[in-house]
């Protein structure tokens, strides 16, 4: 397969994860913001500084993270290169690129849902009155894309750089969503406990499409229980430890070598994380300390993704 396809395919289901989980991101805080105590301030910043574009707002909006300018930088700011509107955008733009690799039904749900989102911001039909029906617009748009992908496109190469693609994406920004809950969201250190405290672990869940799995699997909610669910749990699909085992079993299909060996770079560095989370607990974890544990991870995601680029998709000369 050219490289240029296979980054396409790539980045399209990175761009359409990405767009997803940004939807969880805000439509969980909005609903969050409606459950706080009387008096208790709402927390948007929170939600700008897991995507790391804090620098990019504040040159536009300064220091008032508002719930509208964080929506409006979040979802429609077509300068925001992560903004749902932009991620959407460059999601369709790489799928016209390959229109004649990728099935029919694709790029029809790729193309529907950008135009869905281009629409309400041309005539203004969404707006914070009805922004939950918007953020689930998106996140059933994604989710009928993941499953027309798997339906129509056949399992060959192109498939698995969309899957690795996909689970790569939803692994960093898990991460993302557990470590702002711990760094950012708890402004005292003796609400630790309260009922504040647990309802933010349970919208925290929420925005990971996780709660009815946890609730089902461990019951009562308990801190050490939902950090080893998100971070550890080999089954649930959006765990951190699930998507990279998903990831790595869709870069060993595609170079034809066992899990237990390696020909390139990327399959020996994706494999060092993934086999280091087989033999961690959250005693390691919490040991190591929550922030530092899941700065850790980025940095190695980061990394792991820089080499994908150079196995794969680097033009050389």
């Amino acid at each position: 397969m050219l490289s240029r396809v296979a980054n396409s395919i790539y980045w399209i289901n990175r761009y359409i994860e990405r767009a997803e989980n940004y939807a969880r991101f805000v439509d969980v805080n909005h609903r969050l913001t409606m459950d706080l105590p009387p008096g208790f301030q709402e927390q948007w910043r929170p939600l700008v500084e897991t995507t790391g574009d804090h620098e990019m707002f504040e040159k536009k909006y300064g220091e008032d993270y508002s719930k509208a300018n964080v929506v409006d930088f979040l979802v429609f700011d077509r300068d925001n290169p992560n903004s749902i509107y932009s991620c959407l955008a460059s999601a369709r733009e790489n799928a016209r690129t390959v229109r004649e690799i990728i099935s029919s039904e694709m790029w029809l749900q790729i193309n529907s849902l950008y135009l869905q989102v281009k629409q309400g911001i041309s005539d203004e039909s969404w707006d914070e009155s009805n922004l939950t029906e918007m953020m689930q617009a998106i996140k059933i748009g994604g989710h009928t894309f993941s499953g027309i992908m798997d339906a129509t496109y056949s399992h060959g190469e192109g498939w698995h750089f969309g899957t690795m693609g996909r689970h790569f994406e939803r692994a960093d920004k898990t991460a993302r969503i557990l470590d702002m809950k711990y760094y950012y969201l708890l402004p005292r250190v003796q609400d630790v406990n309260t009922p504040l405290d647990l309802l933010q672990w349970s919208a925290l869940l929420r925005s990971a499409s996780a709660y009815e799995m946890y609730r089902k699997q461990h019951g009562n909610l308990n801190v050490k229980k939902i950090i080893t669910f998100l971070a550890l749990d080999r089954n649930f699909p959006r765990s951190m430890h699930h998507c990279l085992i998903e990831a790595e079993q869709s870069l060993h299909e595609i170079t034809g070598t066992s899990i237990s060996s390696f020909s390139t770079r990327a399959e020996k560095e994706i494999g060092l994380m993934r086999s280091e989370m087989d033999y961690t607990d959250i005693t390691d974890i919490l040991n190591q300390g929550l922030h530092e544990y899941l700065d850790d991870f980025q940095t190695k995601h980061n990394s792991v993704g820089q080499v994908i680029f150079e196995t794969f998709f680097a033009i050389r000369d």
